[in-house]
């Protein structure tokens, strides 16, 4: 399936796609279940999941990066998604509580730089949610859902390119052991097959989801990449 927004839509109204969203969103409740208060930030396609969540924070707002579009969201209220370069995120630094990283990790061509940006926003104390296809799951071979499109992730690997962009990764889980089929029968046993996956089967999760909190010390000067800025020219007068 092709990452972009409209696919990404179409792929959450169906009744697989809804089932999806059902159980990745109970998985984000586990490990953030209250976010009262909070700044919140969803990067990638997070909407699905920012309805959810949005009631009881401070601000929830949505970044899509230009490789996946834009569409609006909430469709009742004023909208509150941006487009965005993931590489130069339009927020001060540490003005951020929360970020959660949904359908951006996988296909950015920009992760590193991302994950920087992410780590500047933050607040001290503020946390990071990544989820992210698992490579060893089975929604990971097939195209025809958004988890078996770009590049798919182990635990380990998670856990180490956050250490390497100064994250310290606190708490893990996963979700989606139905499989991707849509079978009317499969899809009712879904909480079933969650139940299961998760007590016997825990390493073949169709996703994976890692909490980090953002470590606060100096980075030697010679390791820090100068930020950059960006310059408006003026218009040419007579246009």
């Amino acid at each position: 399936m092709a990452s972009d927004v409209v696919d990404l839509r179409d792929f959450y109204r169906d009744a697989l796609g809804q089932v999806a969203r059902r159980m990745i969103r109970l998985a984000i409740r586990r490990v953030w279940p209250d976010l009262r208060g909070m700044r919140l930030l969803g990067l990638g396609y997070p909407t699905p999941f920012l309805t959810a969540l949005s009631d009881e924070t401070e601000r929830t707002i949505a970044v899509m990066p230009a490789s996946l579009g834009v569409l609006g969201w909430p469709p009742e209220a004023a909208n509150r998604v941006a487009l965005a370069d993931e590489a130069e995120l339009p927020f001060a630094d540490y003005s951020i509580d929360r970020v959660l990283l949904v359908h951006a990790l996988e296909t950015s061509e920009e992760v590193r730089p991302m994950l920087k940006e992410i780590w500047r926003v933050l607040a001290g104390g503020g946390r990071l949610l990544i989820v992210a296809p698992n490579r060893r799951g089975i929604w990971a071979r097939f195209e025809r859902t958004p988890f078996g499109s770009g590049r798919p992730y182990t635990l380990s690997q998670l856990s180490q390119l956050l250490r390497d962009e100064q994250f310290t990764p606190v708490a893990s889980d996963a979700a989606l052991f139905i499989p991707p089929a849509k079978h009317r029968m499969t899809l009712r046993a879904a909480v079933a097959w969650e139940r299961v996956g998760k007590r016997w089967f825990p390493g073949f999760a169709g996703v994976l989801l890692v909490e980090a909190t953002k470590q606060i010390y100096a980075k030697p000067a010679a390791l820090r990449a100068p930020r950059r800025h960006l310059v408006y020219a003026p218009a040419p007068h007579g246009l």
